[in-house]
């Protein structure tokens, strides 16, 4: 009789681990469980992100100066201060001697030079701003995917510790009827040593779960080992999100990388046509005043052109700078193909992934639960020796285990296409 009251508490135990995955899925997530406050905190704290921050700051500073005119230029020339000749012998002092005469000269770029200036330093802070927006993209697609494997180390190690209380269970049973002689003692001692095993598993995955805290805590740029909740649920994206030709035109106008290789051929453009400029002269205007005395008695004005003769030196500048603009639209090519090649690759292991987690929920879980409500009927009556209710055990165990990780897998393979896309599903 008491044996038969541990069985039904035994198959109670299963019922309950059956139905717990899906009740952690409903549980509301605790503060600092959610990863959408990590990526947050990340946003604000990430010392990357703020270097680049700042690095964005400096690249706008640089505008105004490429589009501004060259400083001045004072020259100051003493005339007949020193000499048998000098009217007023050693004499370096402003307004003696012959005279002194102060010239100030400003070089003025034609031709569009400084708008062209401003253009390629505005598409330079583009191309910054681009990588520091990949560089968010990239530490948000690793915490996230830190995050999942965080999350899949704790619920292993639940579900570890779930089957802990069901061998419990299962090992009281073998006492029971050890007792009434109705099975041998090795009964026993086999559920003993899977206990053993199931503990020294638990210790593992102790272990992974805070190397798991402890990588999800490097991706936010915290330090090792500032707490972090248990995770508590992973994100669900609906299945219209996934449409593979919708995602690959939001990769051609929203990744953040492709974008700053666009950037940079922008630059490349505005710096080739700002080289073909300099086949024109710029000019140079300048006032001169002389002082004799205490008073300006003369002036003087000037006009300098440069003359661009070197025509050898300039059309290599010519076909480098084409040469860079070629290299710059190549290169945002590749990575275009690049990029659409690691969408279709995410997309083809989302898609398994989400099936895989389908199958074991609709038809190997309840199989493997199934086998093992039978074994134990079958076990109970004499019929089904300990081995197979051990084997119909571990086939939940391992159900559960692969539902897990399809999970997981799903949120990292999702992570990448976010990254991808440059935007949340």
């Amino acid at each position: 009789m008491k044996t038969n009251k541990q069985l039904r508490r035994l198959a109670l135990a299963v019922a309950l681990l059956a139905m717990s995955s899906a009740q952690a899925e409903e549980t509301s997530a605790p503060l600092g469980a959610d990863v959408q406050e990590l990526l947050q905190w990340a946003d604000t704290h990430n010392p990357e992100l703020a270097a680049m921050r700042y690095e964005v700051e400096a690249a706008g500073e640089r505008i105004a100066p490429a589009g501004a005119l060259p400083d001045p230029v004072l020259r100051v020339e003493l005339q007949d201060f020193a000499g048998p000749g000098a009217p007023d012998g050693f004499n370096p002092l402003p307004g003696k001697g012959s005279g002194t005469k102060y010239t100030l000269m400003q070089s003025i770029p034609l031709w569009g030079k400084r708008d062209l200036r401003k253009e390629v330093a505005t598409a330079q802070v583009d191309q910054v701003r681009g990588r520091r927006q990949a560089a968010v993209v990239d530490i948000h697609a690793r915490i996230k995917s830190a995050y999942a494997q965080y999350y899949q180390a704790v619920g292993l190690k639940k579900l570890a510790e779930d089957i802990l209380r069901l061998l419990n269970e299962l090992e009281a049973v073998t006492q029971a009827r050890y007792a009434g002689g109705l099975t041998p003692q090795q009964d026993v001692i086999r559920a003993q040593v899977e206990k053993t095993m199931l503990r020294s598993e638990i210790i593992s995955l102790g272990t992974e779960q805070h190397h798991a805290m402890a990588r999800l805590n490097a991706a936010l740029g915290r330090p090792q080992l500032a707490p972090i909740a248990e995770p508590q649920t992973l994100r669900r994206v609906s299945p219209e999100k996934i449409d593979a030709a919708v995602l690959q035109e939001k990769v051609l106008h929203g990744n953040p990388l492709l974008a700053a290789q666009s950037a940079q051929v922008s630059a490349a453009d505005a710096n080739r046509r700002l080289v073909e400029k300099n086949r024109y002269p710029d000019v140079t205007l300048g006032i001169a005043p002389t002082q004799r005395g205490g008073s300006i008695d003369s002036w003087e004005a000037m006009v300098e052109f440069n003359i661009p003769l070197r025509f050898d030196t300039r059309r290599s500048q010519e076909s480098e700078a084409s040469a860079m603009l070629a290299a710059a639209r190549e290169r945002r090519q590749a990575v275009a193909n690049q990029l659409a090649a690691e969408l279709q690759e995410s997309l083809a292991a989302l898609d398994a992934a989400v099936k895989q987690e389908q199958l074991i929920a609709n038809t190997l879980l309840p199989q493997a639960e199934l086998t093992f409500r039978s074994a134990l009927a079958g076990y109970e009556s004499g019929k089904v020796d300990f081995a197979t209710l051990l084997d119909a055990q571990r086939a939940i165990k391992r159900a559960r285990q692969d539902s897990l990780k399809a999970r997981v897998e799903q949120e990292v393979r999702i992570s990448e296409i976010e990254s991808r896309v440059g935007e949340e599903l």
